[in-house]
């Protein structure tokens, strides 16, 4: 935990918005450990948004600690939770879930865990991880079991197409998608999710081109300016190797393909409309996101 808190007051003087936390099964992480961690960012810096853990997680700490969901979802805002992100839910079909994720929470469990944080008025993020060894139909799947919760909560704020990169882990042997078949994926999803306000794309993970292109099928979101230690992204094969943006650099990016540039916070609260404003020469790239916290 120590290490934990370290990174996160290593951006003290940073104008950082939040801190995003993921990380693994593993014994010693419980209920007890992820609230004195909530509890100690909160109480070091109030302003930070704790953005943290992904159903994955919660069900294995939940189960550890034999809590149901809703009770253990309670505990978590109480300690310091804002919002969650959408990992871990890669394909929710069984029939590729079994295949490609079988070690973690099924995708009914997944998708009541998120429900259980909506029914407390709070915001998450959902994901799909597309272009491996899944047919449409699957995709299809995904989509509508997060529609249909959503139709009953709307406590979802964005839908995040994940594009699978196969360097460096157990499905190498299997094909990536094309950028044709990345947009046309980002302008279905933007179709189909209706009841969704965004669309979000990784421009770390898709390449800068690549995320410009998608402001142009139904993408209204490239987060972010963000300062990857860990690298994940790289690891796996995506084009940036280097995953790092200024503000200026996404600002320039979005006006380049005739898009409006506007800073949000963690719940698409508008910080910065960057329309009007005239950057001065940048001594060093300003960060708005904490690294991964394992």
């Amino acid at each position: 935990m120590e290490q934990m808190l370290d990174i996160v007051k290593k951006y003290d003087d940073e104008p950082v918005t939040e801190v995003h936390i993921v990380g693994g099964v593993l014994p010693q992480y419980d209920v007890a450990f992820y609230s004195a961690l909530f509890t100690a960012i909160k109480e070091h810096r109030p302003d930070l948004h704790v953005k943290a853990l992904t159903p994955v997680e919660y069900h294995y700490i939940f189960k550890k600690a034999k809590i149901d969901y809703a009770t253990g979802m309670k505990l978590m805002k109480e300690a310091g939770l804002q919002s969650m992100p959408g990992g871990g839910a890669e394909i929710f079909h069984p029939e590729i879930r079994e295949q490609i994720a079988k070690d973690k929470c099924t995708g009914e469990q997944w998708l009541a865990i998120h429900e259980e944080w909506h029914k407390l008025g709070m915001r998450s993020n959902a994901t799909m991880l597309y272009g491996h060894i899944e047919k449409f139909e699957h995709r299809v799947d995904h989509m509508e079991k997060l529609r249909q919760l959503q139709d009953r909560t709307g406590g979802f704020q964005t839908f995040i197409p994940l594009k699978f990169r196969n360097q460096h882990n157990q499905m190498s042997n299997v094909a990536e998608s094309s950028v044709i078949e990345d947009l046309r994926n980002y302008a279905i999803a933007r179709i189909y999710m209706d009841n969704f306000d965004h669309i979000k794309a990784y421009w770390a993970m898709i390449s800068r081109e690549t995320a410009q292109l998608s402001l142009n099928y139904g993408v209204d979101d490239i987060d972010g300016t963000l300062d990857d230690t860990t690298k994940i992204y790289s690891m796996a094969g995506a084009e940036e190797q280097t995953p790092a943006m200024s503000t200026r650099e996404l600002v320039n990016l979005i006006k380049q393909v005739g898009r409006k540039a506007i800073e949000r916070d963690t719940l698409y609260n508008v910080v910065t409309d960057f329309e009007d404003v005239v950057f001065e020469e940048e001594k060093k790239p300003q960060y708005y996101k904490l690294p991964v916290v394992n």
